[in-house]
């Protein structure tokens, strides 16, 4: 960059003299200049795109057996056992068979070790995403004629119908029950994921961290309370018909408590069992979790010694207990899913995708800060986007990364990626082999394991006084999600989090603090004179600081706050002076503002004082983040309104966005350069403040000379 070569001392003190930017080039030639980059075509430049895309190319060169390979085949071991009972127990959140849940995991941990930037995160089903697409399956069944209230998926009549009409029209003919929510789910699921991968080649990563930690919590407590509601039928063994729409959880829990005295005694005992004994295992891991090298799998082998007790108890045929029924064994045909279907989750998939993305971005860069590497968000985006695309095709159904996971992921040593591929081959081993196995387990177990899965979001309600004694604000947004969730639906809790959230954020900026300031001691430095005690106030010279931003929602308040700590409104003292003349004087009472005096103040402005007794007011901008048209605007008349009064107007601590703002908005006046800055902009508040008093000190001689 060019450089003044006029950098000297001037009267003592060093001049600091501004490096001139370079002239940015035009629209028309920076987008040229994309357009070439982005079509020019090489051997390199295409080896590195396919780098970016598939990450893996580029980390499994350097990969090193020595050091990684154990942690990552005991850590895919593990995440694969634990994978299994949680893929067969959320197919009853999704509405869907077990054979999908256990298609899902396994394509989800492939692609996204092909595609995904970080090292810890678990790909794969998450109870959240199950619940949000479970519920769009069982409105679309209901629409078609379908009865979603039947046992579950892969028992029952697939013929069953209730709505002839509908029927004729949504219902395809050569597809039952079962065929059309996974129909249902492979649309929903392609349609998200187009979502992703729209986002991510758009680079819209930054999105996702609108969703604030507190509304993700809320939003998790909130869904986890409608997962425990939708559950608990399973766990009693009893028929409830099914609810749509806002108020759904408190109209289950009305009919459970109905339909209480009809449960399966079978079912009460088996799921009693079986809560004991996972939330006892789960503490004690908890407890002794620095010691164990290895969690304990107790869902595996609770669901193991659960199916050996139906199956020889018979407990089906002789008590009636509800299980998952047959699940085949190896792979379906790909399938393209329904363009008609798509069309009518379009606007379901939005909150779905959304989700997805916030999660699986908010791990990956958690996991990444606490191991000291990067996260590329938008290649987030991309790979679970694809996580989704792809595995449409295969009747699989929305994932996302999911926490519990993750953490025994990292617990049990993993290193890279490379243990998702362990994962998914004891996923495929189930899939081809030992799926079958599985029929006679009870679905009050499985349920029982999706309940003890959601212990980590419902303790979060424990955290709720501690937010709210650290931002009222956080908390609120919280417990508003939360609610909404739970009283509502999930999708209209997620958007009043996000709108809370704007709101809170626009709430803060609207009335930041404002304070006068004060000079500590001799030094050059200013303080809030209201918070520390001792401090000097120079006289005839106020100090403003104003600790936020300047923009059309808060300068009516940036005004209010100024007039109110000076005891001067300006806007009405300088009116009351254009229409009564320079002899009108401003009462003791009435609030005033000033102005810049310099050799530009008028004769009138000089003969008639102000009455608040102070001659200057300085800005500091240091805080003020931007500035918009309102801002600038409300500047030029506070400066009109203080000359117009006699009273200087300076600014100190001007950020280089914010004196951009205030040389295009014409706040320094027709001159370009530097020296429309001189005696309007400086640096620091002390220098300001000198000014301040040396330009009054010559005004005064010059007044008593006159």
């Amino acid at each position: 960059m060019d450089v003044s070569p006029d950098c000297t001392q001037q009267g003592g003190g060093l001049v600091l003299v501004r490096r001139r930017p370079p002239v940015p080039p035009g629209l028309r030639e920076m987008l040229k200049a994309r357009l070439w980059r982005g079509c020019a075509c090489s051997t390199r430049g295409a080896w590195a795109l396919a780098q970016d895309l598939l990450p893996a190319t580029r980390w499994l060169r350097h990969y090193r057996p020595r050091e990684a390979l154990a942690g990552d085949v005991m850590s895919g071991l593990v995440i694969g056992i634990i994978l299994v009972p949680q893929a067969i127990a959320y197919s009853l959140l999704a509405g869907l068979q077990p054979i999908y849940s256990l298609y899902t995991s396994f394509f989800a941990n492939l692609i996204y070790f092909l595609m995904g930037t970080s090292r810890h995160v678990s790909m794969g089903i998450f109870s959240l995403l199950c619940l949000m697409v479970g519920q769009v399956v069982e409105r679309e069944l209901l629409l078609a004629g379908f009865d979603p209230a039947r046992d579950g998926p892969g028992s029952g009549d697939n013929g069953t119908t209730l709505n002839a009409s509908a029927t004729l029209v949504l219902r395809p003919r050569d597809c039952g029950q079962d065929c059309y929510a996974i129909r249902v789910a492979t649309a929903l699921t392609l349609v998200a994921g187009i979502y992703q991968v729209l986002m991510g080649v758009l680079r819209l990563g930054f999105v996702s961290t609108y969703l604030s930690q507190p509304l993700l919590d809320g939003f998790a407590m909130g869904a986890s309370v409608t997962i425990l509601t939708s559950q608990l039928k399973h766990l009693l063994g009893v028929r409830v018909p099914r609810h749509q729409g806002p108020g759904m959880v408190v109209s289950t829990w009305l009919s459970l408590l109905r339909g209480a005295g009809q449960a399966n005694l079978c079912d009460v005992l088996t799921s009693a069992t079986c809560l004991a004994v996972l939330l006892a295992a789960k503490e004690l891991s908890d407890r002794c979790r620095h010691r164990l090298k290895v969690p304990l799998p107790t869902e595996l082998l609770v669901i193991v010694a659960a199916t050996l007790a139906s199956h020889f108890g018979r407990l089906h045929e002789r008590f009636g207990s509800s299980v998952a029924g047959d699940i085949p064994t190896g792979f379906v045909a790909p399938r393209l899913p329904d363009p008609g279907l798509m069309r009518r989750v379009v606007l379901d998939a939005v909150p779905l995708a959304l989700v997805s993305s916030a999660f699986s971005v908010s791990l990956a860069e958690m996991f990444a800060r606490s191991h000291g590497y990067s996260v590329r968000a938008n290649q987030e985006l991309l790979a679970v986007g694809c996580c989704n695309v792809l595995p449409a095709f295969f009747h699989c159904f929305a994932t996302s990364a999911a926490l519990s996971k993750s953490l025994v992921k990292t617990a049990t040593g993993c290193r890279t990626q490379l243990s998702s591929v362990v994962s998914a081959a004891v996923v495929l081993l189930v899939l081809l082999v030992l799926a079958p196995l599985f029929r006679d387990l009870q679905r009050s177990v499985l349920a029982c394991v999706i309940i003890v899965s959601l212990r980590g979001a419902l303790r979060k309600a424990r955290d709720v006084p501690q937010l709210w004694r650290l931002s009222p604000a956080d908390a609120l947004v919280w417990v508003a999600t939360a609610a909404t969730c739970v009283l509502v639906s999930v999708e209209a809790g997620l958007l009043a989090g996000v709108l809370l959230s704007l709101l809170s954020l626009a709430g803060r900026t609207q009335r930041p603090r404002a304070t006068l300031l004060a000079q500590i001691g001799d030094s050059g430095f200013y303080e809030d004179a209201a918070e520390f005690e001792g401090l000097v106030p120079e006289p005839g010279v106020h100090v403003f600081r104003f600790a936020g931003p300047l923009y059309y929602a808060n300068k009516d308040f940036f005004l209010r706050s100024l007039y109110r700590l000076t005891g001067l409104d300006a806007g009405t003292a300088a009116t009351a002076r254009k229409e009564w003349g320079p002899e009108a004087r401003v009462g003791e009472g009435d609030p005033v503002e000033g102005t810049d005096p310099g050799p530009a103040s008028s004769t009138a402005a000089r003969l008639v004082p102000p009455a608040a007794g102070f001659h200057a007011v300085v800005i500091d901008c240091a805080p003020l983040l931007f500035l918009d048209a309102a801002g600038v605007a409300a500047l030029q008349d506070l400066r009109r309104d203080y000359r117009a009064l006699g009273i200087a107007l300076l600014l100190a601590c001007c950020s280089p966005p914010v004196r951009d703002t205030l040389r295009r908005g014409g706040f320094l006046g027709d001159d370009t350069g530097d020296a429309a800055e001189e005696g309007q902009l400086f640096h620091s508040v002390h220098s300001a403040v000198q000014v301040a008093r040396a330009r009054h000190g010559e005004q005064t001689a010059t007044d008593s000379t006159l």
